[in-house]
C-alpha cells in the first residue's frame, strides 16, 4: 500500500509500503501541505533506491562479500551464503529468514537458529544498510529454553579417573582430568600434542581451528600434572597426548568406564560444565572463569554456569552472623 498520512497530536506521521519496503516516520510539521510534499518526496526516494540507488538488485551474495570485506566474524557465514546464494535483499523478510534457519539446520534447536542464522543474517544486512545500499531489518529470534546443562563434580571425575587407571586405561584417565582442569572442549584435548605442554612449567598450550585459529595458555594443576606424566609415551613433539583421534574414539571408552565405575553417565563435555560451575561456587569472578576456561564472551559464563545457589541461608553473610564467621576472624566487641 502506497504511504498514507496520519496525525499524531499536531503532527504529521506516514506509513505504509514503498518498493516492497515497509516505511514509517514523522514528517515533523503540522501543515497538512507540507506533509503531503514531505511524503512524496519519501516515496520519490525510495524508488531512485530501489532502481538506481547503490543497493540496485543487491543479492545476499554481495551483501555477505561485504561483511567479510569489512572483516567482521565470519563465522557461520559460508553455509549461509550457500543457502541464500544470489537471492535478492529485497526478497529477504524477517520471516523468511526464520525458516531458513530451519531449513539449514533440520535437527537443530532453538540457540542454534539464532546464534547460526537470525544473529549473522540480520548483522550482514544490517551492515550494508549502513552502506546505504538498503534498509535495515530486525528478525524476531526463536525463544530459547535451554536444557539444563549436568556439571562434573570433582568427586566425579576423580571416580571416574580411578576406574580408567584400574581398566588399564590411564590415558582416558588423564584425559578426564584435562578437561575438567582446563575446560577444554574433547576435540581441544585430543589435538593436545606433547609439544604443546610444559609439565616443568605447569602449563599447555590449548589450540581451536575453527571457526579461526586461536589458542590460549591453561594452567595445569599438580594432580594434572601427575595423570600426565603417568602416560605411557616417548612424549615426541607431534606425538598426541592422549592418543584419542578425535570425540567418536573416546565416547565408547567413555561410556564403558563410567559405567563400571557405577556413576552417572555424563559426557566428556560435562567437565567443561564442571570447571565453570567449580569455579563461579568457589568465588570467582565471571571475567576470569572465562579467560581461565577458554570462553571468548563472559555473558556466555554469566547465561549458561551462573545458577542460583539452593541454599536460602546464604543471605546469613549480609549481616556476618556468628554461623558464616571465619574461626580466624576477632569479634570487634570482645
Amino acid at each position: 500500500m502506497p504511504l498514507t498520512l496520519y496525525r499524531r497530536g499536531d503532527v504529521w506521521h506516514f506509513r505504509g509500503t514503498v518498493s516492497g519496503r515497509r516505511l514509517r516516520g514523522s514528517t515533523g510539521t503540522s501543515d497538512r501541505n507540507i506533509a503531503e510534499r514531505i511524503k512524496a518526496e519519501t516515496e520519490a526516494k525510495a524508488w531512485d533506491r530501489k532502481l538506481d540507488g547503490p543497493g540496485a538488485g543487491l543479492t545476499m551474495a554481495q551483501v555477505f562479500t561485504a561483511y567479510l570485506d569489512a572483516e567482521k566474524p565470519e563465522r557461520f557465514l559460508l553455509r549461509l551464503a550457500d543457502f541464500w546464494k544470489d537471492m535478492p535483499v529485497d526478497e529477504v523478510r524477517a520471516e523468511k529468514i526464520r525458516q531458513a534457519a530451519r531449513k539449514i539446520y533440520p535437527h537443530a534447536a532453538e540457540p542454534t537458529w539464532n546464534r547460526q542464522v537470525i544473529k549473522p543474517t540480520q548483522a550482514a544486512i544490517n551492515h550494508a544498510a549502513e552502506l546505504g545500499w538498503c534498509q535495515r531489518l530486525s528478525v524476531k529470534r526463536y525463544s530459547e529454553n535451554p536444557a539444563i546443562k549436568t556439571p562434573a563434580t570433582l568427586a566425579w571425575v576423580r571416580a571416574f579417573a580411578r576406574q580408567a587407571e584400574q581398566d588399564g586405561l590411564p590415558h582416558l584417565a588423564a584425559i578426564c582430568l584435562f578437561m575438567y582442569g582446563t575446560a577444554a572442549r574433547v576435540g581441544e584435548a585430543c589435538r593436545l600434542q606433547w609439544r604443546d605442554v610444559d609439565l616443568a612449567g605447569s602449563t599447555a598450550k590449548i589450540q581451536l581451528h575453527k571457526p579461526r585459529p586461536w589458542s590460549r595458555i591453561a594452567h595445569l594443576q599438580p594432580d594434572l600434572v601427575r595423570a600426565l606424566e603417568s602416560i605411557p609415551s616417548n612424549r615426541k613433539p607431534d606425538e598426541s597426548v592422549f592418543g584419542y583421534a578425535g570425540r567418536g574414539s573416546v565416547r565408547g571408552p567413555w561410556n564403558n568406564v563410567a559405567a563400571r565405575a557405577g556413576i552417572e553417565r555424563l559426557t566428556p563435555h560435562c567437565c567443561r560444565h564442571g570447571f565453570a560451575t567449580s569455579m563461579l561456587r568457589n568465588g570467582y569472578d565471571v571475567k576470569t572463569v572465562a579467560e581461565r576456561g577458554g570462553w571468548k564472551d563472559a555473558t556466555t559464563v554469566l547465561r549458561t554456569y551462573a545458577h542460583a545457589i539452593e541454599d536460602k541461608t546464604v543471605t546469613d553473610t549480609l549481616f556476618d552472623t556468628p554461623a558464616t564467621q571465619r574461626p580466624d576472624k576477632e569479634d570487634p566487641s570482645s
